[in-house]
């Protein structure tokens, strides 16, 4: 039978032939079955239409309330993105100082813009930063990371100047917009506003997320580019499975049904969202080397969603469909575009090619930029010269920086193993000090010296939450089926798995901030299930409620007892002793 004929077929038949057989072999039993949804509707689930009730109790009129229920989608993002802004920024100058590893990406940053390649400064240069010395040494520095997320943070530093400001301030901005891009994300995923606000809400307060949004590191910027390349897989989703929908004949009694012809064959045509999924990628790649593992996952992740998308559709071979429809393109929009973006990220690099002499051999230009025509052997003449020359050096330099990372065991104080991450056993200090009575801020009436700290500390009570939300979510991805499960557990993997390959390497617990918006929809999603699902008894829901309130208050609550010592604010000894927990915080 031809794929026309089969097609013809199904659509002869009724509704109760349409069945899967096991179903109307139960009917024999008395087994009717629940209504089946409309085709159109499981490929592409409506947001749910806003209600005014809550906006009418907060005393706004039905026609306000109605304006405000159809921008809720908006206006709830944005006052916690306003929120979670205002404390990122609240004091952002301080400590007004170099703190951990803003040693490397400051003055890396400053270089770039200054230079247009990172340069080797001088051990005992920190303190004369901040005194206001500014000038950028010739000598170039060898660097173990790529320079995209060094850009971001120097926007700030040509903004604001080379000061703890200006070298945050960029960093800031990403840890906030992060916000409000996981409440859209998460209302899209879950199609629940609610939902979509309180993941965002809970990323607000976590004290990991809040501390590196106001440290100068790489870890934030590569979460921010990972973030939005979620989103943008999560928006093509919806516009591929959308135009299938639209392409599916209408049966005599309303609802669309599958068709072989559109599952089988229909093209999805051009799919920007998934070309900017692959800038995004490409840009995670060129912060900090691990987004080349978000790349492969959720490249695996969208042809996985076509395949689902295609079967639902009426594909009779989803998966020889999306192998030959949808895998090329789902390719060329990812890889190349992320290398592109990940080569353009050296421009600098690329451009500086600084002086020759005789005497002095290359100056001025960026580490190892000219070992092809020093250390490379043969090389080529002419235009070729100037296009292979600079690949070949960039080549081995990459090279050289991949037996670095996948070899350094120097023992450090606050090195953690992957298996502490989640239970946050092992945080890392950035700064501290104690200062004695009348001075930083420590008060003069003190009986003893203060404590000034900035540690690197999820908030505890939201990772031990989301230890168990990642089980929920894997019973719902296993038993269930739950593509959103599965979705933000491939997330998760992607950015904690991969550190288990190299346990002896030294690591640290704020890597993880690249996960944290995925923990915070995993726990989101719980939460919804705890709240009850739709057309829960009130008692259930009251139940529901009450425990998901109760868990939420507690977490914000645990951030605002520890935000001291995720902002260097002085206090007594004596309240920094009753928040270390655990030994292993000291």
């Amino acid at each position: 039978m031809t794929s026309d004929t089969a097609t013809r077929a199904h659509q002869g038949q009724t509704a109760d032939e349409r069945q899967p057989p096991w179903q109307r072999r139960l009917r024999r039993f008395g087994y009717a079955g629940g209504p089946r949804p409309d085709v159109r509707e499981r490929l592409v689930p409506a947001f749910p239409e806003p209600g005014t009730r809550v906006w009418e109790a907060l005393g706004a009129r039905p026609p306000l309330a109605l304006v405000l229920a159809r921008w809720s989608g908006w206006i709830g993002p944005l006052l916690i993105a306003l929120v979670a802004g205002l404390t990122r920024f609240w004091h952002l100058g301080s400590p007004k100082a170099v703190i951990f590893d803003e040693t490397y990406y400051a003055k890396d940053a400053w270089a770039l813009w200054k230079s247009g390649y990172e340069a080797k400064w001088p051990d005992d240069i920190n303190d004369k930063i901040i005194d206001g010395f500014h000038t950028v040494p010739d000598a170039p520095g060898y660097v173990v990371h790529p320079p995209a997320g060094k850009w971001v943070i120097g926007l700030g530093e040509w903004l604001y100047g080379l000061n703890p400001f200006g070298w945050r301030f960029m960093v800031a901005v990403l840890g906030t917009l992060s916000v409000l891009m996981l409440c859209r994300i998460g209302r899209r995923l879950f199609r629940s506003t609610f939902l979509g606000c309180l993941a965002g809400a809970l990323m607000a307060v976590d004290g990991l997320h809040f501390v590196m949004s106001r440290t100068s590191l790489l870890d934030s910027v590569l979460m921010f580019f990972v973030l939005a390349a979620f989103g943008c897989v999560l928006v093509d989703r919806d516009k591929a499975r959308a135009r299938l929908a639209a392409a599916l004949p209408v049966g005599d009694d309303g609802p669309a049904r599958p068709d072989a012809a559109v599952g089988d064959r229909l093209p999805l045509g051009l799919r920007p969202w998934r070309i900017a999924a692959g800038v995004f990628l490409g840009l995670a790649c060129a912060t900090k080397w691990n987004g080349a593992v978000y790349l492969a996952a959720f490249g695996l992740l969208t042809v996985l969603w076509d395949m689902g998308s295609r079967r639902l559709a009426g594909a009779r071979r989803p998966t020889l469909a999306t192998l030959r429809r949808d895998v090329p393109w789902a390719f060329l929009s990812t890889v190349p575009v992320a290398l592109g973006v990940y080569l353009a990220s050296w421009t600098g690099w690329f451009l500086k090619s600084g002086t020759y002499s005789e005497k002095d051999g290359w100056q001025h230009s960026g580490y190892y930029r000219h070992w092809a025509e020093t250390e490379g052997g043969h090389s080529p003449d002419g235009f070729l010269a100037g296009v292979l020359n600079p690949l070949r050096s960039l080549w081995t330099y990459e090279q050289e920086v991949w037996r670095f990372n996948t070899t350094l065991t120097s023992p450090h104080t606050y090195q953690s193993n992957p298996w502490s991450w989640l239970v946050q056993s092992r945080p890392v200090s950035y700064f501290y000090e104690s200062p004695s009575p009348g001075q930083d801020g420590c008060p003069a009436d003190a009986t003893d010296k203060c404590a000034r700290e900035v540690l690197a500390l999820g908030t505890p009570l939201l990772w031990w939450a989301a230890c168990f939300a990642l089980l929920y979510l894997l019973y719902r991805w296993g038993l269930r089926r739950d593509w959103r499960a599965g979705a933000v557990l491939c997330a998760v993997a992607a950015g904690y798995l991969p550190w288990f390959l190299w346990q002896e390497r030294t690591i640290f617990i704020f890597y993880a901030v690249v996960f944290v918006p995925f923990l915070c929809l995993a726990l989101a999603m719980m939460i919804g299930a705890v709240l009850g699902p739709p057309g829960s008894s009130e008692r259930r829901r009251v139940v529901g409620a009450v425990g998901a309130g109760t868990l939420v208050l507690l977490i914000v609550w645990n951030f605002i007892y520890f935000f001291p010592i995720y902002t260097g604010h002085p206090i007594p000894m004596e309240a920094w002793r009753n928040r270390m927990w655990f030994d292993t915080w000291i």
